[in-house]
Formats: structure tokens, sequence, C-alpha cells
């Protein structure tokens, strides 16, 4: 499990630069499904036929991009502007290595008499160590994308941190499923989404392709087991969430009572997710073409879009276990 996921999680893949993820994706979920193709914006999908005569459309969607940074400026100096590539917490990148796709890595700083109350976007810079303009830009050009380094860290038991968990855990639980149901009853479509990040923007195209009758995404979440933390009933290692509603969606009563009919079955934990604010690939799922039966499952994580994202990798297995039952049953 940590191999697996740790391989996605070293994948590059900032928002509207997810080829170096998908490349990696497509060749290991390839002998697990019957087609594997990338549509013109860039989203990776994947399909296995379902068994059964006029069978349904199941639509399970991860996002592959992840929060970084796109170089706007150079200066005399060779110190690098970026524009930021979703909803960076500057607060938790500050002093941070970066690293580019073609290797070059440096730091992002804030200018140097900024406190942490002032932190903005436009205070911060990254340092590669060029000498001047010329010097860093033999190495990285305007238009270039970097990502806070990536890492995968064994905590106790069977809890792991790093980044980007957000969503290359759903990355990976989408392909965990694929390899793990015996019989594919329903027509079903693994979709590994592009720009989630900056605005839920692949599964919208996506969605409007496939037209799914059921939908389900999977991304991570948040938990309420932290000291101080605003009160939610959501706690590590007590299985993966079926989500209820978040800002940006209400999820089909006829989804939830799927997943909690599965999990009850077979004997799964889980947890119920309500998010009082922002939402997942979910909200477009739901929308598409004439709309379908959506839902989500969510990963309880600590310290989201942090260097530092928390999560047990038997809620992983919980949430799997629920996909691949929603796989194995016959969609109506």
């Amino acid at each position: 499990m940590f191999a697996q996921l740790k391989k996605f999680i070293l994948a590059s893949g900032v928002s509207g630069n997810e080829k170096g993820i998908s490349s990696v994706i497509a060749a290991d979920i390839a002998p697990y499904v019957d087609e594997v193709y990338s549509d013109a914006m860039g989203n990776l999908i994947t399909h296995k036929r379902g068994r059964c005569e006029n069978a349904k459309k199941l639509m399970f969607a991860a996002h592959m991009d992840e929060i970084g940074f796109m170089v706007t400026f150079i200066d005399e100096k060779g110190f690098l502007r970026t524009t930021k590539m979703g909803g960076i917490n500057y607060a938790a990148a500050a002093f941070s290595s970066v690293v580019f796709d073609n290797g070059t890595v440096g730091a992002i700083v804030p200018d140097g008499r900024t406190a942490p109350k002032d932190y903005r976007p436009e205070v911060f810079y990254v340092d590669i160590g060029a000498k001047d303009k010329k010097d860093a830009e033999r190495r990285v050009k305007i238009g270039d994308f970097c990502r806070v380094a990536p890492r995968l860290q064994k905590l106790c038991g069977a809890r792991v941190c790093g980044r980007p968990l957000d969503d290359r855990i759903g990355c990976y639980m989408l392909f965990e499923t694929a390899k793990a149901m015996k019989n594919c009853e329903n027509d079903t479509y693994f979709v590994f989404t592009v720009q989630e990040e900056v605005g839920v923007r692949g599964a919208k195209t996506s969605a409007f392709e496939i037209q799914p009758d059921y939908a389900v995404a999977v991304d991570i979440g948040g938990c309420g087991d932290t000291p101080n933390c605003a009160p939610m009933a959501i706690t590590i290692g007590k299985g993966a969430a079926i989500k209820l509603k978040d800002g940006m969606v209400i999820c089909h009563e006829k989804m939830i009572s799927l997943m909690k009919n599965i999990a009850a079955e077979r004997k799964i934990p889980y947890q119920l997710e309500i998010l009082e604010s922002g939402g997942t690939d979910t909200c477009m799922l739901q929308q598409a073409a004439g709309g379908c039966i959506a839902g989500a499952v969510s990963m309880p994580t600590r310290y989201g879009h942090s260097g530092v994202e928390i999560i047990d990798m038997n809620d992983a297995k919980s949430g799997i276990d629920i996909m691949t039952g929603l796989c194995e049953t016959v969609l109506d």
C-alpha cells in the first residue's frame, strides 16, 4: 500500500500540468481495465465494461492535480516571482523546498521583513540560488510550474504524513478499487481529473462526456480530532466518510443509502461527513448533462493543504471496500 501511494505522491502534477502523474497512473492501471485514454482537457479516463446487459454507467472521480506555483517574473538578481495554482496556505508553504519538473530546486520564502500576519502572495518569491537573471533563465522560464517538494513518511500504526495526499490518496483508492473488484456488474469508469484545485474543471468536462447514471468523487475531507479544532464528527482511523453535504453539493439520498447498505452488509467501518464550506468534484458530477445520482467518499485528513497532511491507511481500505461493493452491485 505504502509503496504504490508514494509512487503517486512523487509524480508531479500541479494544476494545469498534470502530465507526469497522468502517465504514471495510466501505466499502472492499464492491466485492470479495458480502456485507457485522455480527453482534450487532460483528464485520464479508464473504463471497465460491465457484465450486465444494459448496464448502468458508474463513474468514480479523483483529481490528479495538486496545488503549486507558476513563474511569472525573474528579477535582475535571479529571484522568481510566482502566481499560485490553487488554494495555497502561505503560512504553511513559507520556507519550504520547491522543485521544478526539470529537477531545479529552490525555496519559497517571504520578503525579509514580512511578519507572518502579513503573508500574502505578492510578498513571496522563490530562491533557486541563481547568481543573476541570466543564470536563473538557464534553469527556469516564465510559465514553468513548481511544487512544494513531495514526501511521504510512515507514522505510528497505519498513519502516514506528507504531501500531496490531496488528492493522490483518492487516485490511489480508485486504482486499488480497479484491482480489487472481482465482478464488474456496471459499466465502470475510473476518472482521474485535472484542475480540481482551480475550479473543479476536469470533473465537469469528463462527466459531460461520460454522462454517468451514478457518480462518486473521492477526495480528502476534514476531521475533528485535534486540539482546539472546530467541532466535527470525524476522526481519522474510524473509517472513510460518506459525504452528506458540503459547501457546494447535497449528495443524493440514493447514493448515500447505497454506500451505507454496502458498508453494513460487508461490515466496513464508515463515518458520515458534513462540511460547512468547500467542495469537491462531486458538485460537477452531479450537474453534468442531465444530472446523475452523485455522492462522495472522503478521506478523514488532518492539516490539509500543508506539507504535513496526515491520514490513516485503514480509512483508505474502508473506502476502497465500499467502492468495490458499488462496482459489484447491479445498479438500477
